[in-house]
């Protein structure tokens, strides 16, 4: 039997950079604790979500990967517990700027970076103000016993994004997310069609999905956490609720996983000479 644990952390951030960072130092030793060797901390988790307005000064948070606070501090504590460490951040390279991740390794160093592909706009969630669309493509990196795939928030909305990177060989999918109200509707809360998104792909995939969020209320916008684990059936394994901040874990059956992909047929019924109209321009 092949097994991971994995693990998704779920806190609420302020200003101070070196306290967030801290905090989430923290829940990653406990998940270690627990014998998670994948720990997924929520998006952009050096400070509050700040793409909630326009801010060109804002763009000095930003640095390059073998630069920044949070990535460096990853990296000490995933060599130190020899744990895997998918880590979001604010990427500055060169004149560019990304909503980037860096695949941290059991050995600390940085297996590769993904920058997130699908850049939203919107009220409250203006992303594309801050950050070029990615041009790394999906990323698929070697775990401790499995392959893993990581999309970033907006890209956990689209089904392409999860079957692109079960055909690179993912077998555990990853999002880590900043997402909660809509300033702009009141009455629309986004929490479960959020949950529903990833719970899909797990299904038409046959694969688990681990989600993390950020929770707390910054400057009026409250995040909902509700960071979950889910097999590859879409039940769901760990949870947490929308105030919580905390630890959660599984253990993970990838044989089981296998098994059950194959016998689904999802893979085997394919039929990508259909699927032209998907890559063309609306």
């Amino acid at each position: 039997m092949t097994e991971i644990t994995v693990a998704a952390l779920q806190l609420a951030f302020g200003e101070d950079t070196a306290a967030n960072i801290r905090n989430v130092s923290t829940l990653v030793r406990e998940a270690a604790g627990r014998g998670a060797q994948v720990i997924l901390p929520p998006e952009l988790f050096e400070g509050p979500y700040f793409c909630r307005i326009e801010d060109e000064g804002l763009f000095a948070t930003a640095r390059p990967t073998d630069q920044h606070p949070s990535v460096l501090a990853m990296q000490a504590l995933a060599a130190e517990l020899k744990v895997t460490i998918p880590t979001s951040f604010f990427e500055a390279d060169g004149p560019h700027h990304y909503n980037s991740l860096a695949m941290i390794g059991p050995d600390g160093a940085i297996q590769g970076v993904y920058r997130k592909s699908h850049i939203p706009d919107g009220p409250g969630y203006e992303e594309k103000f801050y950050f070029r669309p990615g041009n790394t493509g999906f990323k698929v990196w070697p775990g401790p016993g499995a392959k893993l795939g990581v999309g970033v928030c907006w890209d956990q909305w689209y089904p392409e994004t999860a079957r692109a990177m079960m055909l690179m060989g993912a077998e555990v999918l990853f999002y880590p997310t900043a997402i909660g109200s809509e300033p702009h509707d009141t009455s629309l809360d986004t929490a479960r069609l959020w949950r529903r998104a990833m719970v899909g792909h797990a299904v038409s995939n046959v694969v688990p999905v681990v989600a993390a969020n950020r929770v707390g209320t910054e400057h009026g916008q409250t995040f909902y956490g509700t960071s979950f684990i889910t097999d590859e059936r879409g039940d769901i394994l760990a949870e947490l609720d929308r105030e919580e901040e905390g630890v959660i874990t599984a253990t993970l059956d990838l044989d089981r996983v296998k098994r059950h992909r194959a016998a689904f047929g999802f893979f085997r019924d394919r039929r990508p000479e259909l699927y032209g109209r998907l890559v063309q321009d609306i």
